[in-house]
């Protein structure tokens, strides 16, 4: 029998997401300047109130109110009518140095002896439903979103719009697993105060977001993804009426709320712990993206269509405490779950200074993945500037979302085929 499948995603101005965005703005200032900083920064958002907190061992000093009030203005938060502004709101700092206690059973002179910088378990799925290997539902909510944000920038066909916005899409699957169509839409913008009559406002808002943006994404997709978008989607746009107060001033934020929206929007599983404002010692980070890796590969190589990936630490050790793969019965080659499992051992070092190592988690490359999702981005080579609170400038070539890059694939064949 058929299934329905929903995931959803937020906007770069939702107030969860302004504090990643702020925790990890800071964690790729410290790189930038320091990249062996130690770093668990924490954010919380309200209105007119920022507070940073959290842990670093770093050699460098940031001017934090700066660099928060830049992600601020960055978002959109430029107006005093959002009761959140980027040059009028408090910015408060609690970040104080890290543990010792902590800090003595990560640092070991040599990568390959760097110990796990906590316990915990870690995922990483991955499936051929869609060209990045993401499922389908997620990567839809995280497109509609972006490309709104798109419109509030251009700020020409469609001008009303402000920072927060949520989106949600359900998909109506087979039982062999493969999207037939998509059977709702949820898309919830904040906008500016009306002026007009409000039922013609909010009948003019679900009439751009249906009309204008849901066709501008729709022209970018796959063309086998355009053939799921049919007259009978139910669209439900702003559904409780009016959204003028949004962002931090109509909820707190928090870092680190969002991290099915950072993953794989509840496909697969997840073992808990946040990404952001932590730098890639911490392995509720950095084996995360391992994970995501060594799950995208191995569908790529078309040894399953799809995967999930757990590896497990203990604080201070060196080598995972376990690797498991579920392959949900899709496995294209002769081998048990747990067999698979072994081989991946001789292509994938899961040490935590390895997975720094390879996938180059060193470098400032943090404040991108911070909305829209961690994972089914793009890999590629930007430069970015950064200015410490003395005006010195630096600017480094940094090479983001490595984990997304499929150069496992000949070592994965020779193993497996």
């Amino acid at each position: 029998m058929a299934y329905l499948f929903t995931s959803e995603s937020v906007s770069e101005g939702h107030p969860d997401k302004v504090a990643d965005q702020i925790s990890d703005a800071l964690l790729d200032n410290f790189l930038a300047w320091d990249p062996y900083s130690k770093v668990a920064c924490e954010t919380l958002v309200t209105t007119g109130q920022v507070v940073l907190a959290g842990e670093v061992k770093t050699s460098t000093y940031l001017d934090v109110q700066k660099i928060a009030r830049d992600v601020i203005t960055k978002i959109g938060y430029t107006k005093s009518d959002y009761m959140f502004e980027a040059n009028s709101c408090g910015v408060f700092s609690a970040i104080h140095e890290q543990s010792d206690d902590i800090n003595r059973g990560v640092d070991r002179g040599k990568l390959e002896e760097q110990g796990a910088g906590d316990q915990g378990m870690m995922f990483g799925f991955a499936s051929n439903e869609t060209e990045n290997y993401m499922p389908l539902a997620l990567d839809l909510s995280h497109k509609i979103l972006q490309e709104l944000a798109a419109f509030r920038r251009e700020n020409n066909e469609i001008t009303y719009l402000r920072p927060d916005a949520k989106s949600q899409v359900t998909i109506e699957y087979t039982d062999d697993h493969k999207p037939v169509r998509i059977d709702a839409i949820v898309v919830s913008t904040q906008h500016d105060e009306f002026d007009a009559d409000e039922q013609k406002m909010l009948a003019k808002i679900k009439k751009d977001i249906i009309e204008i943006v849901i066709p501008r994404l729709v022209a970018k997709l796959d063309p086998e993804i355009q053939k799921l978008f049919t007259d009978n989607i139910k669209y439900h746009i702003n559904p409780t009426g009016k959204f003028v107060i949004g962002g931090p001033h109509g909820d707190t934020g928090l870092t680190g709320r969002k991290i099915i929206v950072d993953t794989y929007g509840g496909k697969g599983a997840h073992g808990g712990g946040a990404f952001s404002g932590k730098d890639p010692s911490k392995v509720d980070r950095s084996a995360a993206y391992a994970a995501r890796h060594m799950a995208k590969n191995i569908v790529a190589a078309g040894i399953a269509d799809q995967v999930l990936v757990q590896v497990s630490y203990a604080i201070g050790v060196v080598e995972p405490t376990s690797l498991f793969i579920d392959t949900y019965g899709t496995s294209k080659v002769n081998l048990t779950d747990g067999e698979i499992a072994e081989k991946l051992k001789s292509v994938f070092d899961l040490r935590p200074g390895l997975i720094e190592k390879h996938l180059k988690l060193r470098n400032p490359i943090y404040s991108e993945t911070a909305a829209y999702g961690h994972m089914g981005r793009e890999s590629k080579v930007v430069s970015k500037e950064f200015v410490t609170p003395a005006g010195e400038k630096k600017t480094v070539d940094v090479e983001l979302f490595t984990w997304e890059k499929l150069d496992k694939l000949d070592e994965l064949k020779k193993v497996f085929f």
